[in-house]
């Protein structure tokens, strides 16, 4: 758990190397080097344990939060603030966020798919 709350606070505090970005995403690099990208503002986020509401919440995010994208996958579709979207991101192993709670400024993939 320690090396979860280290993650999400480097995600969540980090915003020194903001990336200008053309689509206006509001991607930021944190010092470790990953990308980040922001969560809906006005919503906690269920981290879940797959791709899909029927997955477990293994956590919830608190508002304004950053989160890194490890990888991507296809699974339930979801409704939310930035559309309706079946892509999950990984942000860390074993834990799924909708994309539709991300601003990720695309409707696709904006890093590699999940194995």
């Amino acid at each position: 758990m320690a090396m979860e709350e280290t993650a999400e606070t480097i995600a969540t505090t980090d915003t020194a190397n903001a990336a200008d970005t053309a689509d206006g995403t509001d991607a930021v690099e944190t010092a470790a080097g990953a990308i980040t990208y922001p969560t809906a503002p006005g919503y906690q986020v269920n981290v879940r344990s797959g791709p899909g509401t029927n997955h477990r919440v293994v956590k919830v995010l608190p508002y304004n939060t950053r989160v890194p994208i490890r990888c991507q996958r296809h699974g339930e579709k979801v409704s939310g603030p930035y559309g309706t979207t079946d892509i999950w991101d990984s942000i860390a192993p074993g834990q799924y966020v909708s994309d539709a709670y991300v601003r990720t400024g695309s409707d696709g993939f904006v890093t590699v798919p999940c194995g």
